[in-house]
């Protein structure tokens, strides 16, 4: 990408700072950086049958790609780009955005969602990945909004051969957040791994829905998703991994673990696994619970209070998560966040809404 070229107001400052990132805004899904293009269409439909004895067992996903244009995202291999999305205007935003990574060589990207106001605003996003060419995407994606805001979220991800997508997707704050991943690993050798850290209270609600699609040999896909919620906040997790009879030694792992922390607090989980191969490593898992009073009682006794006990625990529960992202100075920032979540230190920013890091 080239360098950059315009300079926002200073009406938000994104303080995520990152040696030597390269940032680029996007206000209201309009950007004077990015191109905005017509791109072609990011194939990820599958559709096949299997004959069994009693009756032919049949599959189909379809993924179309609506909007036209795309703001298009092509980051150069061994420069970290910050991409920050503020939402800022009432009116209703839709966009589409497309990150491209077609060649061999290490790509680092940083999403980062604000709202510069405490209000209801509406986001209808896709984001299409496209990783190819032996390329290797570490992608870490945070939305940081205001408590009154609508963000929804559609993810098309195709992985090539021989190439790898890293996905961190960390909810700290938002009203209601919909986030539907569909990942197609198209071709022999890809890699895909999907990790998630969502954190709710008050009334928030969190959706994640993910398909991914195995249609290739000897390709490797890993989910680890976990929640803390408290106060009112729900959650919904579906997860399908699906191995088609193309997806001969497949390995496929997927876990949802939610931890409750107020006694009105809810949190659905439904993992599945289809499979239409016969040599294959696949595994799924859920759980969804309270703090653990052992532990409590454990560290009580060695002199530590029982909020800061329950905090330890908690940021525990996150690290598994957090310690997926690969960048030292990106995953500590984010740890720091996660802990002023957690301790309630940015409920004084309420009536503010810009959700600053």
């Amino acid at each position: 990408m080239e360098g950059l070229k315009y300079i926002p107001d200073k009406k938000f400052e994104c303080n995520v700072e990152l040696s030597g990132a390269e940032k680029f805004y996007v206000w209201d899904g309009v950007s004077k950086e990015l191109p905005c293009k017509e791109t072609e269409p990011l194939l990820c439909d599958i559709s096949f049958s299997v004959p069994t004895r009693m009756k032919t067992l049949s599959y189909r996903a379809d993924v179309a790609v609506a909007a036209p244009e795309a703001m298009v995202i092509s980051p150069e291999p061994g420069r970290l780009a910050q991409i920050i999305f503020v939402r800022e205007t009432l009116s209703a935003v839709s966009s589409r955005v497309r990150i491209s990574c077609r060649e061999s060589g290490n790509y680092n990207l940083v999403l980062c969602y604000h709202t510069n106001g405490n209000h209801e605003y509406l986001t209808e996003e896709q984001i299409e990945i496209l990783v190819s060419g032996g390329a290797k995407l570490d992608l870490v994606i945070m939305q940081n909004e205001g408590a009154l805001s609508i963000h929804n979220t559609d993810f098309k991800i195709r992985v090539e051969k021989d190439s790898l997508l890293s996905m961190n997707l960390i909810t700290l704050h938002a009203g209601k957040v919909s986030n539907k991943i569909h990942s197609l690993l198209s071709e022999s050798g890809g890699q895909c791994n999907l990790n998630g850290l969502y954190l709710a209270d008050g009334k928030q609600v969190i959706d994640t829905k993910i398909t991914l699609l195995h249609n290739a040999p000897e390709c490797i896909s890993a989910q680890m998703f976990k929640g803390i919620l408290s106060g009112e906040a729900k959650s919904k997790f579906e997860g399908t991994i699906v191995v088609t009879p193309k997806g001969q030694k497949t390995e496929a792992y997927q876990a949802n673990n939610n931890l409750l922390t107020s006694e009105s607090a809810r949190a659905s989980s439904d993992p599945r696994l289809v499979i239409y191969a016969d040599d294959v490593k696949c595994s799924h898992g859920s759980t969804c619970g309270s703090v653990g009073e052992e532990e409590i009682f454990y560290m009580r006794s060695r002199g530590i209070c029982e909020a800061e006990a329950r905090l330890l625990q908690q940021q525990a529960f996150a690290g598994a998560v957090l310690d997926k992202v690969s960048s030292t100075e990106l995953r500590e920032r984010i740890s720091r966040l996660v802990e002023r979540r957690l301790r309630g230190e940015d409920t004084v920013c309420a009536g503010c809404g810009k959700r600053c890091c």
